[in-house]
């Protein structure tokens, strides 16, 4: 009976947390190298623009990648005003934030009717591994997923192992505790910024692209709804470790499940208290980490180099 009611929530919760873990994965590089990208929900809805509309031309595989190519554009953007320009990262993030959605509320109006609400695109669905699907509770929840879940079960372990255990891992960790000793060792800390960066955008764009493709099957205006700024709360939560922001993510993922559940249940309260869930599970987490998270040394800071 237990497992009746576990397995989904679990299965639910996994799902849920698949596109945050991508958007908290990539803020968390970008912020080893020094940088906070609050641009990142306007790279998430570009994400869901562009693999929107690839995947209705070329099917979800090429919404995935349209999707990613969305995030990259808007990261190329970022990187261009606050790494070689030297803007202010947060005044420069927010304002891409606006630009994001804007553009998006745009496209949602004035697209043709194919590209419009509520509109179906191929998507990618669950897939069972064989022979793993059929572990108990485990298979379940975590092998019979869509493909961007098994990604990021690859992808985890791969960016903490490169972090820790790679020269270029160790220079992005470098650069964000101090960008003058990585420049004196001879290595450019605007150039390995400026990678940061993009692999944050590509990855806030897959975020986009899985919620459009993996998730919900169409795009509608604002369907980002905060994933951004939850991303970046997942990476402070996680220490900015990968396996710390993995885990974090799949709290807030539970956390979103749990109001599906919750409502499920048809309780005489207003929906509303349930949609909040995650944020107010956000800001209690911050409020609880305050002093005890320790960031990059020169998260923020301009770029020296």
């Amino acid at each position: 009976m237990l497992e009746l009611a576990l397995v989904p929530f679990l299965e639910a919760a996994v799902r849920t947390a698949t596109p945050l873990a991508f958007a908290a994965l990539g803020e968390l590089v970008v912020e080893r190298s020094g940088t906070i990208n609050l641009g990142l929900e306007g790279m998430i809805i570009a994400g869901c623009v562009g693999g929107a509309a690839a995947a209705t031309w070329g099917g979800a595989g090429a919404g995935y990648l349209g999707a990613a190519a969305a995030g990259l554009a808007m990261a190329l953007l970022f990187a261009l005003f606050v790494v070689r320009l030297g803007t202010d990262q947060i005044i420069t993030g927010t304002a891409l934030t606006v630009l994001g959605l804007g553009v998006s509320g745009t496209w949602f109006h004035l697209a043709p009717a194919s590209l419009g609400a509520g509109t179906a695109f191929p998507t990618t669905g669950a897939v069972a591994l064989p022979l793993l699907s059929e572990l108990p509770l485990v298979g379940r929840v975590l092998f019979t997923q869509a493909v961007p879940t098994y990604a990021l079960l690859v992808a985890v372990p791969v960016l903490a192992w490169w972090m820790a255990r790679t020269h270029a891992g160790l220079a992005l960790r470098a650069v964000g505790e101090s960008p003058e000793a990585t420049a004196a060792a001879g290595l450019a800390p605007s150039r390995i910024r400026t990678v940061a960066i993009c692999f944050g955008g590509v990855m806030g764009g897959l975020c986009g692209g899985t919620l459009v493709l993996a998730q919900v099957g169409a795009f509608n205006e604002g369907m980002s709804a905060g994933r951004g700024f939850i991303a970046i709360a997942i990476v402070v939560l996680g220490r900015w470790t990968p396996w710390g922001t993995a885990g974090a993510a799949l709290v807030f993922g539970a956390a979103f499940a749990l109001q599906y559940l919750v409502q499920s249940l048809g309780l005489d309260l207003p929906y509303q208290l349930f949609l909040a869930t995650p944020y107010v599970l956000t800001l209690l987490l911050l409020a609880s980490l305050r002093g005890r998270a320790r960031a990059p040394a020169h998260l923020g800071r301009a770029d020296a180099a």
